[in-house]
């Protein structure tokens, strides 16, 4: 039998709530995983309670980052519940957290205890600072291990405070690298038959995104301090924001494509000109090459003409566009990286599609975003056997929670 798609027939338990774990078992779901998400038995994950919300209540936030996952919501802290957990780790491939440093293990599910339950289980912790080191033991989120990260810092103009990030880069970063991980993981159990422990933590998947800032402090021995760049790249001219008539656009050229930049805008003077004709200087003097940049821009008919006469000269360019024009472009459109979904109380809204693309498996799973413990008997039955009335005497005894799942 074929498969469904690259994951199918893995079985993953998702400890996990808001966004860093959910977004690596998001992924593993869109490639086919059964991802089972414990939650809270009353309130469940929080992001339930993330705008925007339909009027019965039913976050987007959350069915964005879970669909295709089926929920149990078991209260972890009883004894009837641990032994659930328990009982259903030897059946899985994976276990996923994201949780503070510590809390999985004070629950009693720590690796030593899972390992001994399921010796090929993979086991992925996500936390703010990872597992060891002296921050580890701090609560945090994305914004936390930014700042301790250096990233925080670089961001913002150069003569002012740092600016606040719109979106969660390294939430979602994390989930990335932790669903690399586990997939390498899971290769490597293919191959040893072998189970391993993952300690995947923001604050090093952000450090890891500096290309630039620490080789180049570190290897000219603290000559070159990185600091946040404003509007204009300091490595690189042109390579930055320029205002045109009514919008922004980003502009760069590398030093191969110095000459059709300037043959492109109708100057190939700068080529000479002292000022701008080696790299070095360019850089130097980027704030004065911008305004000729810019003053070209302003004598073009459009922003629009400004745009497609770079083009044509194959110089890179990009309209700084807000996240509605972005959602409207027809290449992410029609490369489905904005995507529409259906909710059963939502109904169609959009959310950031697929990003991986695989040959082999180039359509959508049906994938829907379940209510709180709306699985519960599914799971609970299918994995541990039980009957009907064992599990409405959990539910009773307060161990099961769920929400009532519109007709």
């Amino acid at each position: 039998m074929n498969p469904k798609h690259m994951l199918d027939g893995i079985k993953v338990l998702d400890f996990t709530q808001f966004l860093a774990g959910p977004a690596a078992t998001r992924l593993m779901a869109e490639m086919g995983a059964e991802i089972v998400k414990i939650e809270e038995p009353t309130v469940g994950d929080n992001s339930r309670y993330f705008p925007y919300k339909a009027p019965d209540g039913r976050s987007a936030y959350y069915v964005q980052q879970n669909r295709g996952k089926k929920s149990v919501a078991i209260d972890m802290k009883s004894e009837q519940g641990k032994d659930i957990i328990r009982k259903m780790i030897p059946q899985f491939d994976v276990l996923i957290e994201n949780y503070s440093a510590g809390v999985i293990g004070r629950l009693g599910f720590s690796w030593e205890e899972v390992k001994k339950l399921n010796p090929k289980m993979i086991m992925c912790s996500i936390s703010t600072f990872g597992q060891t080191g002296p921050l580890s033991h701090l609560p945090g989120y994305d914004y936390i291990a930014q700042a301790y990260s250096g990233v925080t810092a670089m961001i913002g103009p150069s003569d002012g405070p740092p600016s606040l990030v719109g979106l969660a880069i390294g939430d979602v970063s994390t989930g990335v690298h932790a669903a690399t991980a586990i997939g390498y993981a899971l290769f490597h159990r293919e191959r040893t038959g072998n189970g391993q422990y993952l300690d995947i933590a923001l604050l090093d998947t952000y450090f890891h995104h500096h290309e630039v800032n620490v080789q180049d402090y570190s290897a000219s021995k603290g000559k070159s301090l990185p600091r946040r760049l404003g509007t204009h790249h300091n490595v690189i001219a042109p390579g930055g924001m320029f205002k045109g008539r009514e919008r922004y656009f980003f502009i760069i050229a590398l030093t191969h494509q110095w000459e059709p930049f300037c043959n492109a805008i109708g100057k190939p003077e700068l080529m000479e000109d002292p000022r701008f004709k080696e790299t070095d200087t360019r850089i130097e003097n980027r704030f004065e090459l911008a305004k000729i940049i810019e003053a070209w821009m302003a004598e073009q008919e459009s922003d629009d003409a400004v745009q497609k006469i770079l083009e044509d000269h194959r110089i890179p360019v990009a309209p700084i566009l807000e996240v509605e024009e972005a959602m409207a472009h027809p290449h992410l459109i029609q490369r489905e990286t904005v995507r529409t979904i259906t909710d059963r109380s939502l109904g169609e809204f959009q959310v950031p599609g697929m990003p991986l693309k695989f040959s082999e498996f180039p359509g959508h799973l049906p994938l829907i975003a379940p209510y709180l413990g709306e699985q519960n008997a599914e799971v609970l039955s299918e994995y541990l056997s039980m009957s009907p009335e064992e599990i409405a005497k959990l539910k009773s005894d307060g161990v099961l929670g769920s929400e009532p799942v519109p007709d």
